[in-house]
């Protein structure tokens, strides 16, 4: 690796904390802005999709979700090219006001029963916006940050970008939690889940206002001055061989990988909790939001780390341990909360039954029978399971929708946050050092456009589609084991729940694979 000497390295730390703040701040908002679709999922699925079938409901929006992560490559190749062409700071102002604008939009769409089909195809078309708007953001972030930083602490300095995506996600997840908690369960389900869409409004404009006064990267002002800027960043970016080698490294050999650790560590774990364990919403954020809040220095540690040792060898390690850990921890986090391992106290079960008129069929009624369990060591379930009943005959009743909800132990829900954190210091290993490494591999006048693309193919197209893909694994291994023993045959799956690792696990071990051999340990730098 060629040792580069920094433009900047006269700048004083209290310029550089300037600049770091002004972009962080924007690229936080953004990232809360896109995770707060999916960490609302499960209630989402309720309002912008047709009822019936709450597994179809739930995929669908996790296919939405995943939606927004696919069209960022498509925001990477736009962005990074006005970014490369008229400057990094007006690009991502314009990112700014595009994904704040769309997420409000989001909180006023109608629900499906109000205005039908139109309600999941404008929920479609703003998350697509939102995905085109964070394609163009982190490149532009991450490239102003490293070329305002000393070379020789550029691993340091970026990770603090990093820190950005599992920041937003731990304020997505704490706003929803003030929201529930400021609400009773019904206001907030049926108008309070919109106030974290809205929010966003007044996170925006706070950002506007930041990101208005900051200066362009030194870096790419002097590259304009000299007259070395790119007059086609895409065409010199991928069109040149030499160049375009390291752009599929950077995809296949890290970011790919990078991605799927990313999203399994707190995106799938947060998913495995609600809807595989059952637990309780918001026992679920919580127990989330304090790992998140435990595991982000951790960004910083690793970035630092990679600035002496290597950006290299903390990533593969990343992909390492969690491929080998996944399983083992899963496994561990069912059995936390697995009600069949746990000792039902006699006496104390209680069910309750309700019969109210269908709005939806004239002379229909839904039947809603609530049971409440307690168990030996403070866990408690309730069971609700909804039942309609049509006007002709009660007793061919449509398939009841059934609905658990697990309130777990405080020593349960420590174990289920130490087992989040471990996944959250896996996500800091892959992801603290990896905007230094992209931002090295590439010359200041293409930088934006070639890191761009494979960041967010890796992280949108392998690690956004993680939640839809692991659930529809789960799901088929759910089915499967369904009907072999409807059939008398033995279960093909001993442990269905966990299906759905397959796929980080196996396109992290793919991109570990090709780090390992391809991958120089020695620090490229293109200027």
């Amino acid at each position: 690796m060629i040792s580069e000497k920094s433009s900047t390295s006269s700048s004083t730390t209290k310029s550089l904390i300037s600049v770091i703040g002004a972009s962080s701040v924007g690229t936080l908002i953004e990232w809360y802005d896109f995770y707060i679709f999916g960490s609302l999922a499960v209630v989402l699925s309720t309002k912008f999709f047709p009822e019936g079938n709450p597994t179809a409901a739930f995929l669908s929006t996790l296919a939405t979700f995943a939606a927004g992560f696919v069209v960022r490559p498509f925001g990477a190749l736009f962005f990074g090219r006005l970014g490369d062409l008229i400057g990094r700071k007006y690009t991502f102002m314009v990112t700014l006001m595009l994904m704040g604008g769309a997420t409000f939009l989001i909180g006023l769409i109608p629900a499906y029963e109000t205005i039908g089909f139109w309600a999941p195809l404008l929920v479609l078309i703003l998350r697509l916006l939102q995905g085109l708007a964070l394609g163009g953001e982190y490149g532009g972030a991450a490239t102003y940050v490293a070329e305002h930083s000393p070379a020789d602490k550029r691993g340091f300095w970026t990770s603090w970008i990093q820190t950005t995506a599992t920041v937003g996600l731990f304020v997505s997840l704490l706003v929803i939690l003030i929201t529930r908690k400021s609400l009773s369960k019904e206001e907030f389900d049926l108008w309070g889940w919109r106030v974290p869409f809205w929010a966003s409004i007044l996170m925006v404009f706070i950002s506007y206002v930041i990101r208005k006064n900051m200066d362009e990267s030194p870096l790419f002002a002097k590259v304009k001055a000299e007259g070395k800027g790119s007059t086609n960043p895409l065409k010199e970016s991928f069109g040149n061989k030499y160049n375009f080698k390291f752009v599929l490294l950077a995809l296949f050999g890290a970011t790919m990988g990078q991605g799927v650790v990313w999203y399994t560590g707190q995106f799938y774990a947060m998913s495995f909790i609600k809807t595989v364990c059952n637990v309780d919403a918001l026992q679920s954020d919580e127990l989330m939001a304090i790992a998140l809040l435990m595991g982000t220095p951790f960004f910083v540690v690793f970035g630092w780390l990679s600035d002496r040792i290597g950006r290299k060898g903390i990533m593969m390690a990343g992909m390492l341990v969690a491929i080998l850990s996944y399983r083992p921890i899963y496994e561990r986090m069912y059995q936390t909360t697995n009600l069949a391992a746990k000792q039902e106290v006699a006496g104390r079960t209680t069910r309750e039954q309700t019969m109210v008129a269908d709005p939806k069929v004239a002379g229909g009624q839904i039947r809603t029978v609530t049971v409440k369990k307690a168990y030996t060591d403070g866990t408690q379930l309730t069971e609700v399971t909804k039942t309609k009943l049509s006007a002709a005959s009660s007793t061919e009743p449509a398939k009841p929708e059934v609905k658990k909800t697990v309130t777990i132990n405080d020593t349960d829900r420590w174990a289920l946050i130490w087992l989040v954190f471990v996944q959250v210091i896996f996500v800091t290993m892959v992801y603290g050092p990896i905007a230094a490494f992209l931002v090295e591999m590439f010359p200041t006048k293409i930088r934006y456009t070639s890191m761009s693309l494979p960041y967010h193919i890796g992280n949108g197209v392998f690690g956004g589609l993680l939640p839809a893909v692991a659930t529809y694994l789960a799901t088929g291994a759910n089915a499967a084991n369904a009907a072999a023993e409807k059939a008398g045959a033995a279960l093909p799956f001993a442990a269905p729940y966990l299906e759905g690792l397959w796929y980080p696990i196996v396109i992290a071990g793919v991109s570990l694979a090709i780090g390992l051999v391809y991958i120089s340990s020695s620090r490229r730098v293109a200027d």
